[in-house]
């Protein structure tokens, strides 16, 4: 399979935004394990999240974005799938109809938007918020070859690792992509000091993972899951930058552990984040995908849409 599409003259692409925290605090479902692939279920959940997606699409189609969607597999690991009383047949048929759902709920756009890739959306095999130093770069390829085969029989365009904090489970990810022959992005979270929580910068961070992955290195970078607040102290100068191409900012800058806990969404200022977002555009044009995380969702999207266009590139 040939790699993710170079970037082009004015293309942008649209990603979901924070759909679990919108789903569980805007719509009242529960997400066991913070996982979203249980409400394939339930019949009310999923004409819940069929809306939630179609907004994005809406959003995608106004400001002529591309989209690229994905999101309800984040948690769709063995690990995960084990705590959830999933057995591997039923994660990996969960895998497909998580994909299936997507296609459907996109099929009605595609006369409206000019390009719309269906991906998996692939998790750390630990807790996002904490160190998970214990994983090497043979197990996490190991351990998520599991995910990545069913996404590969799915037929995605894309696959998208987010929220990693640990380097060796990147470098794991991107041997296991590139053997399987997915393309891949791997999006780093940083805290409040701009690093990842494991230690390194963000530079270090992706120059270290394509120097150990090789031939196997990640299609592209991404941000995700830090409000910019957090991560635009990390953008130091250099080549290294040019290999981000996705932001995917939280909507809040509180700490992203009590973001978990308040029991209500913390949208924060979508006009602001809005701002920043199409400063950081403008600043970096060689970025062309976009998206949110927690507490985000269509008006922040069609916020940072509305700035980007209007940022000359």
């Amino acid at each position: 399979m040939p790699g993710f599409a170079p970037q082009r003259d004015n293309v942008f692409y649209l990603t979901e935004g924070g759909q679990e925290t919108e789903i569980q605090y805007r719509h009242g479902h529960d997400l066991p394990e913070f996982a979203m692939y249980p409400l394939l279920d339930d019949a009310v959940a999923m004409a819940d999240l069929t809306a939630m997606y179609s907004r994005v699409l809406d959003v995608a189609a106004e400001h002529g974005f591309a989209a690229m969607i994905s999101g309800l597999d984040y948690r769709a690991s063995p690990d995960w799938g084990k705590k959830l009383g999933y057995s591997r047949k039923g994660l990996a048929d969960a895998l497909g109809q998580s994909i299936a759902f997507l296609r459907s709920v996109a099929r009605p756009y595609e006369d409206r938007i000019p390009e719309i890739l269906i991906g998996g959306m692939l998790g750390p095999r630990g807790d996002a918020y904490s160190l998970n130093q214990t994983i090497t770069a043979d197990e996490a390829e190991d351990y998520h070859s599991f995910q990545l085969e069913a996404l590969k029989r799915a037929e995605v365009d894309f696959v998208s690792a987010v929220t990693f904090n640990n380097v060796p489970e990147a470098v794991g990810v991107a041997r296991a992509a590139a053997r399987i022959g997915l393309p891949l992005s791997i999006s780093f979270t940083l805290d409040s000091n701009h690093r990842l929580k494991s230690g390194p910068s963000l530079k270090e961070a992706i120059e270290t993972v394509d120097a150990e992955a090789g031939d196997s290195r990640p299609d592209f970078y991404g941000i995700n899951c830090s409000h910019p607040l957090e991560f635009e102290p990390a953008l130091e100068p250099g080549d290294w930058i040019l290999r981000i191409r996705s932001l995917r900012p939280n909507a809040s800058a509180k700490d992203k552990v009590d973001l978990c806990h308040l029991g209500h969404i913390e949208d924060g200022d979508p006009v602001d984040l809005g701002h920043r977002i199409g400063a950081l555009a403008q600043r970096y044009p060689h970025i062309d995908i976009f998206g949110g995380c927690c507490g985000t969702w269509a008006p922040h999207l069609d916020e940072m849409a509305r700035n980007i266009r209007q940022t000359p590139h």
